[in-house]
């Protein structure tokens, strides 16, 4: 079967700086998967490779068999970015957030049509954002936040679900609830790789990892993916010994 993601050998410098080394990683539909790695690792940097927000150096992406930008065409991909990447003051509500996932099924008068809305009223039903759907984007709370993007996703309808450190600065019940919402889609089928430092969470939320330190160091279950050695490696020391995030 085609794997949901494909990224083989890419290498990605800014300028002088090497932000990725020939990494390469497969995954399927239907699963869960953490990558994880110190800041400067490269996971943003693989995320925008995976997204095609840039061009690899070397190396190939492929989403369901495809090229990133044909991907996002098709409206596969589904991306929650890191909060300091999102302006919260522009003046847009939740609703218009999520529609944002149709406007590939909008065609060019971009005019929500009945099937529009009720694809986003059942987003933020699913997300548990209904009653907030009216409100400025930024003045959610972190974790309704974040809940508003994976419902983004959920309206598009993304088979692939990528999200870039989306507990940071969330509370334990919102990072519970996005927990079990995305272990919801994939049970669905959608393929989710989200990066997280909270390594303690890692049974819960995902079933495999992959371990990032510009190279692929580890990808698996997740108990041979953090073993000692592997997080030296990674970290140059035992970020569970000190309840590393």
């Amino acid at each position: 079967m085609t794997p949901a993601i494909a990224v083989s050998d890419v290498t990605v410098h800014y300028g002088e700086v090497l932000a990725l080394e020939r990494a390469s990683l497969e995954l399927a539909r239907g699963r869960v998967c953490a990558l994880i790695g110190m800041n400067g690792s490269g996971k943003s940097t693989l995320f925008k490779a995976i997204m095609g927000m840039l061009t690899p150096d070397t190396g190939t992406v492929r989403i369901a068999g495809d090229t990133p930008a044909a991907a996002r065409r098709a409206g596969l991909v589904g991306y929650v970015p890191q909060s300091e990447e999102i302006d919260w003051a522009f003046p847009i509500t939740v609703r218009e957030v999520v529609m944002t996932g149709r406007y590939g099924r909008l065609g060019f008068t971009r005019r929500p049509r009945a099937a529009d809305r009720a694809a986003v009223d059942a987003a933020l039903e699913r997300v548990e954002l209904a009653g907030l759907a009216h409100r400025q984007i930024g003045q959610l709370s972190g974790g309704q936040r974040k809940r508003a993007f994976v419902a983004r996703g959920i309206a598009q309808g993304a088979s692939v679900l990528l999200l870039d450190e989306p507990f940071a600065g969330v509370d334990k019940r919102s990072e519970a609830t996005i927990t079990a919402l995305l272990r919801e889609l994939a049970a669905d089928g959608a393929a989710v790789l989200i990066s997280t430092h909270d390594l303690h969470a890692l049974p819960n939320l995902a079933d495999e990892a992959v371990l990032l330190m510009r190279k692929v160091l580890a990808h698996g279950d997740i108990d041979e993916v953090i073993r000692p050695e592997n997080l030296v490696r990674a970290f140059g020391l035992d970020p569970m010994a000190g309840g590393a995030r």
